[in-house]
């Protein structure tokens, strides 16, 4: 099994799941972590220079939803079709019903360190704080 966490360090769980520059990659067998992979996360830095698309402003869900922003997250997501779930300190609701929709388990945590995280998913421990969604 694999679970992604975002970072921007490779040790902590970034605050903000659209800046992330990275996912850091956590490959589990038998119950223990066997591998460690960190992989580049398409985010708000590459979409800063495309178009601006206004459409979500007015959308009753709130940020985050609409046609353009659920292209985004496709491709955010694209990197981590593999993993079972994803770690986040901040999301946006969007994000996190699209994670959903790609079979991605996503929890939002207040944990910051990566690994202790990861272990606290394992145990079954790791509550997802859905009321930090943004």
């Amino acid at each position: 099994m694999k679970i992604a966490v975002i970072t921007e360090d490779g040790k902590t769980i970034s605050q903000h799941f659209g800046r992330a520059p990275y996912y850091l990659i956590f490959t589990i067998e038998d119950g223990t972590i066997v591998a460690k992979e960190l992989r580049d996360k398409v985010g708000h830095r590459q979409f800063a220079q495309e178009d601006h698309d206004h459409e979500s402003e007015n959308d009753p869900r709130g940020h985050g939803f609409g046609a353009h922003s659920d292209a985004k997250h496709v491709r955010m997501i694209e990197s981590i079709q593999d993993c079972e779930a994803i770690i986040v300190c901040g999301m946006g609701r969007g994000a996190y019903l699209a994670m959903e929709q790609a079979n991605i388990r996503p929890f939002v945590t207040e944990l910051a360190d990566a690994e202790e995280a990861v272990k606290a998913y394992m145990g079954g421990t790791l509550e997802d704080r859905t009321d930090k969604l943004h």
